[in-house]
C-alpha cells in the first residue's frame, strides 16, 4: 500500500511540475460510465485471458482441479496482490508519465514510448534471459498489449480503463490458472501433463489466439467509448 501511495505522491509532484494540475487528470474517478466500460473490459480480458487454458484442456488434455490450500483469506490476499501489481504498473507506465508525453508530444508518439517502456520493463522477467524467442514474443506481446492500453487513456483519459484490461488478464494468468510457475492458484493441474503430439498450427492457435483476441476485442470495446478531451 505504501507503494502506490507513494507513487501516487509522486505523480502528483510531476503533473503539478509539468501542468500544474493534481491526480484528476489521471482520471480515477469513478464515474457510471467508467464503471460500466471497467466492469465490461475486465470481464472480457478475463474470460480471453482463460481462453489459453480452454485450448490446453482440449488439445494438450490437460485437467484442473480446485486447489486444495486455497481458502477466503489466501483468495482475498492474491486478488489485492495482483491489482497492486497492475496499478503500479499503470502508475508506472501510463499515469502522469503517458499523461505529460500526450501534452508535450503528439499523442501517437506518447502512446509508442509508453509502450515501449511497458513492454522492457516485462522483458526483466526472472529466468528470461537467454530465452531469445521468449524474449521476442514476450517483447512483441507486450509492446501491442502496451499500445492498446496507452490508447485506451488516451482515448478516455481515465486509468480505469487500462487498468480493467490489464487486471482480467494478469488475474487469470497468474492466479486463476496456474500460468506462472510458481506461488498459489485457484485451480491446479490434476496430473501430470500427458505427451501429446500436436502439429505447429495447433501450437500456434493455443499460443497466439486468446493474446490476438483480447488485443481485438477490447480495442473494439474502447472504440465504442466516446473521445474525451484533454484534461
Amino acid at each position: 500500500m505504501l507503494q502506490i501511495i507513494g507513487l501516487l505522491a509522486i505523480s502528483w509532484l510531476l503533473i503539478w511540475l509539468f501542468e500544474r494540475k493534481g491526480l484528476s487528470v489521471l482520471g480515477l474517478m469513478p464515474t457510471k460510465d467508467r464503471l460500466k466500460y471497467f466492469t465490461l473490459l475486465f470481464i472480457v480480458s478475463a474470460l480471453l485471458s482463460a481462453t489459453a487454458f480452454l485450448l490446453r484442456m482440449h488439445f494438450v488434455k490437460e485437467v484442473y482441479t480446485m486447489s486444495p490450500s486455497l481458502t477466503s483469506k489466501s483468495f482475498l490476499l492474491e486478488i489485492w496482490y495482483q491489482f497492486r501489481t497492475v496499478f503500479t504498473e499503470e502508475l508506472l507506465c501510463r499515469g502522469a508519465l503517458l499523461y505529460i508525453l500526450i501534452k508535450k508530444l503528439r499523442p501517437a508518439n506518447a502512446i509508442l514510448i509508453s509502450s515501449l517502456v511497458f513492454a522492457l520493463l516485462h522483458c526483466n522477467n526472472p529466468g528470461l534471459w537467454g530465452n531469445w524467442m521468449q524474449m521476442i514474443l514476450l517483447f512483441m506481446f507486450t509492446f501491442l498489449m502496451g499500445l492498446l492500453l496507452a490508447y485506451s487513456y488516451a482515448r478516455t483519459f481515465s486509468l480505469l480503463l487500462p487498468l480493467a484490461i490489464h487486471y482480467g488478464w494478469n488475474l487469470t494468468q497468474n492466479y486463476i490458472f496456474p500460468g506462472a510457475p510458481t506461488g498459489d492458484h485457484v485451480f491446479i493441474l490434476a496430473a501430470p501433463t500427458p505427451i501429446i503430439t500436436i502439429s505447429y498450427l495447433v501450437f500456434f492457435v493455443m499460443l497466439l489466439l486468446p493474446k490476438i483476441a483480447v488485443l481485438v476485442v477490447d480495442y473494439l470495446i474502447v472504440q465504442q467509448h466516446q473521445q474525451e478531451g484533454q484534461p
